[in-house]
């Protein structure tokens, strides 16, 4: 949070989710996120669970915090969790659904939102799950316009987000293969949405937002360097770093490269495969500097068709309506 907002940032974050269960309480490392938030950024708690009882228990006790609202994930697409019938795994089950956002609606006198796919095997679930929605009167809905068996390896489907947006009276949001801001812009066109989630692609990209921002302000367009994704990347190690409780560098590696798989999208099977290999902050450091300290653009799209990254081509037209 600390990374993105340097760079612009979002107009509000959503917090890892809070898993529940009985007897749970929240997980005090994403309680941090919240208490410790110096962005100037509000954030949202997100829950996910399949014990409606527990989940307002838990929505309860968050409700002390500072944020602002609580948001339920039914968007998940995990196999652990949707086998555990929680995240994407409930859109099986929209009669429990039905439930829990009714118990969840009547404990929450603040902001309540929901986020969902268009439904777990197809999406002809969806207009059933809309009325879910509108009979709870959520305060917003956000929208990976897939459906759970898709995971992220699909085109998104931007006529279910429209279909959202006819039949409910909340605010609406895009979520899904914005990987640029032309495919944010665009997936906003063609889906009528009151805004865009961004996860994956603003890792991978963390200018996205102001990138967006610009385009719709019809300013020049933000074109960030080689050279300062290095410094994201220097800035993000450190940050990361800042948060370990008892820092090893072995381990701290590890923990870089998971992110820097979606950071490196685009930039070479080379680089990708030499980051792979990486065992110390030394010959991390050296890798990174030696593909990056240059000032040549970046590249503005990920590979299509990556193992994280998959069908955005049909967002990607300039011109699209």
């Amino acid at each position: 949070m600390r990374v993105l907002a340097r760079r612009g940032g979002p107009d509000w974050f959503v917090t890892e989710f809070f898993r529940v269960h009985l007897n749970s309480k929240p997980d005090r490392y994403i309680l941090r996120s919240i208490r410790e938030n110096e962005t100037g950024i509000p954030i949202f708690a997100q829950i996910i669970g399949s014990d409606p009882e527990s989940m307002v228990s838990e929505a309860k006790v968050l409700l002390r915090e500072r944020i602002a609202g609580i948001d339920l994930n039914l968007g998940c697409p995990s196999p652990t969790v949707c086998g555990k019938s929680a995240g994407g795994g409930l859109l099986r089950k929209p009669n429990e659904i039905d439930r829990m956002i009714g118990m969840l609606r009547d404990a929450i006198p603040t902001r309540f939102t929901v986020k969902t796919r268009v439904g777990y095997h197809d999406e002809s679930e969806f207009p059933a799950l809309l009325e879910v929605f509108r009979k709870h009167a959520i305060d917003g809905l956000t929208i990976h316009a897939r459906t759970v068996a898709d995971r992220y390896q699909t085109p998104v489907r931007p006529h279910c987000i429209g279909l959202a947006r006819e039949r409910l009276s909340c605010p609406v949001i895009a979520n899904g293969n914005v990987v640029n801001a032309q495919a944010g812009e665009n997936f906003h066109r063609l889906t009528g949405a009151n805004g865009l989630m961004m996860g994956r692609g603003a890792i991978r990209n963390p200018w996205l937002f102001n990138q967006l921002r610009r385009r719709y302000d019809e300013q020049a367009t933000l074109t960030p360097t080689a050279r300062d994704l290095l410094e994201y990347i220097e800035d993000l190690y450190a940050e990361l770093a800042r948060e370990s409780k008892d820092f090893q560098e072995k381990h701290h590696i590890q923990r870089m490269k998971k992110t820097m798989l979606y950071i490196v999208q685009g930039l070479g099977e080379e680089f990708e495969q030499q980051m792979r290999r990486m065992q110390t902050e030394e010959e991390f450091f050296a890798l990174c500097r030696g593909h990056l300290n240059h000032n040549a653009p970046l590249p503005d799209v990920p590979p299509e068709q990556s193992k994280l990254f998959c069908g955005f081509q049909d967002l990607l037209d300039p011109s699209l309506p």
